[in-house]
C-alpha cells in the first residue's frame, strides 16, 4: 500500500514537471506561428522571392519537439514502463546537453553570431534585442526550463526503480482462486438435492399407509 502512494506521488510529481516544458514549448510554437505571419507580411507587401527563413522554422520546430517530448513523458510517466521511462530521460538528457553547449558557445566565443547562417526575416536580431533588454526575465525561464528538465530526469529515475503496479497480477491471482470454490458449491447442490429424495419417499409411503388403512375399514 506504501509503495503504491509512493508511486502514484512520483508519477503525479513527474507529470507536473513535465508539464512546464510542455508549457514552453506552446509558447515557442506560438511565438513562431506569430513571427511567421509577420513574415508572410512583409513578402507579400515586398511581392518578391526571399531565402527561407531558419529561424523562424527553428523555433516552431523545437516548439513541436518539446510537445511531442512531454506527450511522451506523460506516457511514460503513466504506464511506468521502464523502456519508455529509459527513453525519455535519454532523449531529455540530450537536450540539456545542446542547451549547454549553445549557452557555453554564446557566453565563451565572442563571434558565435558568426555560427549561424543570416536571417533574413530579421527576426534574429529581433529576438536577441529582446533577451538583451529582458535578460533577468529570460534567464529565469530558461532556468527553469532547464530545473524542470533536471528534475523530469530524477523522478523518472526514481520511478523506473519503483516499476509499474503489480495490482493486475494479484487481481489475477484472485480470480485463478474462484474455480476451485465451485466444485465446493456444486457438491452442496448435489448433496441438497440427494436430502430431498428421502423426504419424497417417506411421503409416499405414508399416503399408501392412509389408503390401505381406509380399505381395511
Amino acid at each position: 500500500m506504501a509503495g503504491r502512494m509512493l508511486r502514484g506521488c512520483v508519477q503525479t510529481a513527474l507529470k507536473t514537471v513535465n508539464s512546464v516544458v510542455g508549457l514552453a514549448g506552446m509558447a515557442v510554437i506560438l511565438y513562431a506561428l506569430w513571427m511567421l505571419r509577420g513574415w508572410y507580411r512583409e513578402v507579400t507587401d515586398l511581392d518578391q522571392r526571399l531565402p527561407v527563413p531558419w529561424f523562424i522554422y527553428t523555433f516552431l520546430g523545437l516548439g513541436i519537439f518539446l510537445c511531442l517530448l512531454t506527450c511522451s513523458g506523460h506516457i511514460a510517466a503513466e504506464t511506468a514502463n521502464g523502456h519508455c521511462l529509459s527513453c525519455y530521460m535519454t532523449i531529455v538528457f540530450l537536450l540539456i546537453i545542446l542547451e549547454g553547449a549553445i549557452t557555453v558557445d554564446v557566453f565563451l566565443n565572442s563571434n558565435w553570431e558568426e555560427d549561424f547562417p543570416a536571417d533574413p526575416s530579421g527576426k534574429f536580431d529581433e529576438f536577441k534585442g529582446f533577451v538583451r533588454s529582458n535578460f533577468e526575465i529570460c534567464e529565469w525561464v530558461g532556468l527553469s526550463v532547464v530545473a524542470a528538465q533536471v528534475l523530469s530526469i530524477i523522478l523518472g529515475m526514481v520511478l523506473r526503480t519503483l516499476g509499474p503496479d503489480r495490482e493486475i497480477d494479484y487481481d489475477s491471482d484472485d480470480d485463478a482462486t474462484v474455480p476451485t470454490r465451485l466444485p465446493l458449491l456444486r457438491n452442496m447442490s448435489q448433496h441438497g438435492s440427494g436430502y430431498d429424495e428421502p423426504n419424497t419417499s417417506r411421503r409416499s409411503d405414508s399416503w399408501t399407509l392412509r389408503i390401505l388403512d381406509k380399505v381395511s375399514n
